[in-house]
């Protein structure tokens, strides 16, 4: 593994001596990637915040970003926080934009705030108009994204890939190839945290509702599942509309998503593998309480921890029947 530093004029880089146990971290939505570790201060090292940090292992590109925070101890050890280019997406700004993709959208971001970008694929639906007003860029790409989600059914996953944005469809991000996917099991996962639920993120009845000036009637969209309901009794959520969506569609395609149990799976110590990531499409194989799962699972956050001669990796993990 290779930690490098720069100081904050962009002149030197340093190679400190850092205490084993660094960790990287990253989840699916509106959160940036974020690295941990210790190092010992000496005369030599000279950083402060907003100074560069990368970090690769094994020759793969794992982290880059910038110090946000730094916390010194009696013992001599800086504790150092640095995160990646996503960190600046929770600036918040007003703006309006008219026939344009998420995708597009998030370069005309990335040009306003000065931020580099990698593969942004095309995610084709056109947003007729939208205002968002004192909303972080977060929300603006979030909301852009869930609008193409229910729009085309096709999920789309913002991160930082070593320094550059990148938007990617998750078709797009199994680890591995065709016969050699990266798989978790009993084997390869030392332990696991299974749980079924309806109480939280399960709706059986959606209710929209968009307030129509044109009309002066108020316009209610309703899905809703009959059979469930007589299981759970009615779990509704309940949402306004903003001009230019589809109601029905989107009243369906949440019903679609939320009309099933909460189940969540966290795997803990698997075996660390530097292509996994927050978004990342992995194969599970493992016979749970009530389900027996094999098949692609999306990770929704995933923390890696370095050590000397150790590599490993906790995961959430969201699918079909997750």
């Amino acid at each position: 593994m290779e930690l490098l530093i720069g100081n904050e004029s962009g002149t030197k880089a340093y190679q400190p001596a850092v205490e084993e146990g660094i960790e990287w971290s990253t989840e699916r939505r509106s959160t940036p990637g974020k690295l941990t570790f210790k190092l010992i201060q000496d005369d030599v090292l000279d950083i402060s915040e907003g100074c560069a940090v990368r970090l690769t292992a094994d020759g793969d590109e794992i982290f880059f970003g910038f110090i946000f925070k730094l916390q010194w101890g009696k013992d001599g050890m800086v504790s150092v926080t640095a995160y990646d280019q996503l960190r600046y997406f929770k600036n918040k700004d007003t703006i309006i934009y008219e026939n344009m993709t998420a995708a597009q959208l998030i370069r005309m971001l990335a040009k306003d705030y000065g931020l580099k970008c990698g593969i942004l694929e095309d995610t084709r639906y056109v947003i007729a108009s939208r205002v968002e007003e004192n909303t972080s860029l977060y929300e603006m790409v979030e909301n852009a994204l869930d609008q193409t989600l229910t729009n085309t059914k096709e999920m789309y996953v913002l991160y930082d890939d070593f320094g550059k944005l990148t938007l990617k469809n998750i078709s797009s991000m199994a680890v591995g190839s065709p016969g050699a996917y990266l798989m978790i099991d009993e084997e390869t996962g030392e332990n696991y945290d299974y749980s079924s639920s309806i109480d939280d993120n399960t709706y059986n009845k959606i209710k929209l509702i968009y307030d129509n000036e044109e009309t002066g009637i108020r316009d209610v969209y309703i899905a809703q599942s009959g059979a469930n309901i007589n299981r759970w009794g009615i779990l509704q959520y309940f949402d306004t509309l903003s001009k230019g969506e589809n109601g029905q569609a989107k009243a369906d395609a949440l019903l679609s998503l939320y009309n099933r149990k909460s189940r969540s799976l966290k795997i803990t110590n698997a075996f660390g593998d530097n292509r996994v990531r927050a978004g990342s499409m992995l194969v599970v194989n493992l016979a749970l309480g009530d389900i027996t799962l094999s098949n692609f699972m999306m990770v929704e956050q995933c923390k890696h921890t370095y050590k000397e001669g150790e590599h490993w990796m906790d995961l959430t993990l969201r699918g079909n029947q997750i």
